[in-house]
């Protein structure tokens, strides 16, 4: 596997990058309830769909959360973007039983150390509204390494509203501990979060349908 090589000063002028991108490529940015997390570290779950999600993630660490932030990516995308392993994305190749249990142990190591964790359960890139969200069992493997660490959900929800660029929009979730489902074998958790966060997306969505945005906030600067 590829290991993260986070580098502060390259996080700082990638940052330069990525915040116009992000503020220029959507027309809105909205968010319910993405706030500060202050228990640190956290295991950050989302749906993946759209090669948007982990540079969404990266600009909300760094305007809010503030988290010494690692995500786990494909080993294939790492390759050819080498550049996130500076920005703390480590590899996974899910061809390979062995190479998967070595990414999840690092993943608890990085845990263990303090650092909080990004995963997309899915295991790959999917459309947005395929259903189920079909998870993957590497985050109950690790909420059973390290059952101190609260696992927060993240959906996300591309639309196009009533402007050229697209909205994105964005809900935090309450966490979820470990205590709750600590009875359930590995495999009925993987199944209660993936009905959690298909259930949390699909009520995301009817927000979005409805265009009920006032319980949201701008998470970027709206530009034309």
């Amino acid at each position: 596997m590829i290991k993260a090589k986070k580098s502060t000063l390259f996080e700082m002028c990638f940052n330069l990058y990525l915040t116009p991108l992000i503020r220029f490529s959507f027309s809105r940015l909205l968010g319910q309830g993405v706030n500060v997390i202050p228990e640190k570290p956290v295991l950050f779950i989302a749906n993946h769909s759209s090669w948007w999600d982990g540079l969404v993630f990266f600009y909300l660490n760094r305007t809010i959360w503030h988290h010494d932030i690692h995500m786990m990516m494909h080993e294939e995308g790492l390759k050819k973007h080498s550049y996130f392993r500076y920005l703390g994305a480590f590899s996974i190749n899910r061809q390979k039983p062995k190479e998967i249990l070595t990414s999840l142990q690092y993943a608890e190591s990085l845990l263990k150390q303090g650092k909080s964790v990004v995963l997309f359960p899915q295991g790959d890139e999917f459309h947005l509204e395929k259903r189920p969200l079909a998870f993957q069992s590497g985050v109950a493997y690790l909420m059973e390494k390290c059952p101190e660490v609260p696992v927060i959900p993240i959906s996300f929800y591309y639309s196009f509203g009533h402007q050229q660029k697209p909205d994105l929009w964005i809900r935090q979730h309450a966490a979820v501990s470990n205590k709750e489902i600590a009875h359930m074998t590995r495999k009925e958790k993987t199944l209660y979060l993936q009905q959690l966060c298909t259930q949390q997306l699909d009520l995301l969505k009817s927000t979005v349908i409805s265009e009920n945005s006032k319980a949201f906030q701008s998470l970027g600067k709206r530009r034309s």
